[in-house]
């Protein structure tokens, strides 16, 4: 394999790697719907970052238990019930909005039950990675899969505003429930072997272990720390989109489909770079110039007076944002022991999950106040601070 794919060598990460493909298309059909018909119904930022948080904030909340149940039980078998979960709530959202007794309230607790699932299955997907490839080709198998991420957020949303302009949300949320047996049976005929691993006399002494590590890990404090700030940074540009293609540039859930399909398009490039990246220590380089990356298309999409521009500006979001995620992601997993893999990837999730939540009801709270550019700006700001404290803290790694 060239050395960009190198991790496709391995059987059971391509099964994975497939079934991911298709269900994540579906996942952002249905990310891309469910907003849009928040925006529909109530024409309100208020609400569409109060959805934003019901889904995500689960993660927040429910993460170290997550982290605790990926370190003492089979990742595999969690993934594979958390498939069975999305499938069913995402069936349930369909159904009802396609019979049109969809409402505001249904919504929000069908993304707080979406984001229950999500807190599960994130870690234990994430700690999953090492057993299918090795050490070897880790940082590669996690670009890859970022890479998969955000091909899927190309496609998904872009079909998804053409099927909501002609047919309406109800189909995406039905081919999203459908998707989920890709994955399901991917999961299945994976047979690789996870070692056992010694569970501590109890799980409050096993979930203080996980954060003392993290904690006195300075490092590892840092890394989770900086990618906190950048996802709190990027949470206005998600959240505020259907304002900025319909409320700004008149382009209805088409124009939605277009921003969100170029920012997953940056995103492909930058971690298709990511992937053939073979040093690891340029890792810290990537991460800082990545941060200054997204100060620069926060700016931009902030000020930008014409369409055209927005689409470059959401682009190089992609690029710098998601080539950010995945390097820290790599930095972090190379440093852990696997005996504290799921605990600390919780964590991350919730650097990167959970912090989206409270950026999505501090951006729908704040565009009502001061704006929605003004709301984008201030990212710009969180997105430099990140960089200013990667930077203090390993100088010598970026030079």
């Amino acid at each position: 394999m060239p050395p960009a794919f190198s991790a496709l060598r391995h059987r059971e990460f391509r099964l994975f790697l497939g079934g991911q493909v298709i269900s994540l298309c579906g996942t952002w059909m249905q990310n891309l719907a469910q907003i849009w018909l928040v925006y529909r119904i109530t024409h309100s930022t208020l609400l569409m970052g109060t959805l934003g948080f019901a889904s995500l904030f689960p993660v927040l909340v429910f993460g170290p238990v997550a982290g605790l149940v990926a370190d003492r039980l089979p990742r595999r078998t969690i993934v594979l019930w958390a498939q069975w979960a999305f499938l069913f709530q995402s069936l349930a959202l369909a159904v009802l909005t396609l019979t049109d007794r969809i409402t505001v309230p249904l919504l929000m607790v069908l993304a707080i039950v979406a984001g229950m699932i999500n807190a599960f299955d994130i870690p234990a997907r994430q700690s999953l990675f090492i057993h299918l490839v090795g050490e070897e080709d880790l940082q590669n198998a996690i670009a890859l899969n970022s890479m998969t991420f955000n091909m899927a957020r190309v496609v998904g949303p872009s079909l998804a505003g053409f099927l909501v302009a002609s047919v309406g949300e109800g189909l995406c949320f039905l081919f999203n429930s459908i998707s989920y047996l890709a994955v399901i049976v991917s999961l299945w005929m994976i047979r690789t072997a996870e070692p056992v691993r010694d569970s501590a006399p109890s799980p409050l002494h096993h979930l203080r272990e996980g954060f003392g590590y993290a904690w006195n890990t300075r490092p590892v404090r840092i890394m989770l720390f900086v990618t906190a700030l950048a996802n709190l940074a990027s949470a206005p540009v998600a959240t505020l989109v259907p304002v900025f293609s319909d409320g700004i540039f008149g382009r209805g859930s088409q124009g939605v489909g277009m921003l969100t399909g170029c920012l997953g398009a940056g995103a492909v490039f930058g971690t298709y770079v990511l992937a053939g990246q073979a040093h690891h220590a340029n890792l810290f380089r990537v991460v800082y110039f990545s941060a200054l990356t997204t100060v620069a298309g926060l700016v931009v999409y902030a000020s930008s007076p014409a369409f055209p521009l927005t689409l470059l500006a959401s682009a190089t979001l992609g690029f710098g944002i998601f080539r950010q995620l995945a390097s820290t992601n790599s930095l972090i997993q190379s440093t852990i022991p696997d005996d504290y893999r799921g605990r600390i990837m919780s964590l991350y999730s919730m650097t990167v999950v959970g912090m989206l939540p409270l950026g999505n009801l501090a951006a729908g709270a704040a565009a009502h106040l001061i704006g929605v550019r003004w709301t984008v700006a201030a990212g710009a700001l969180l997105s430099a601070a990140a960089a200013l404290l990667w930077r203090r803290e390993f100088p010598s790694r970026i030079h």
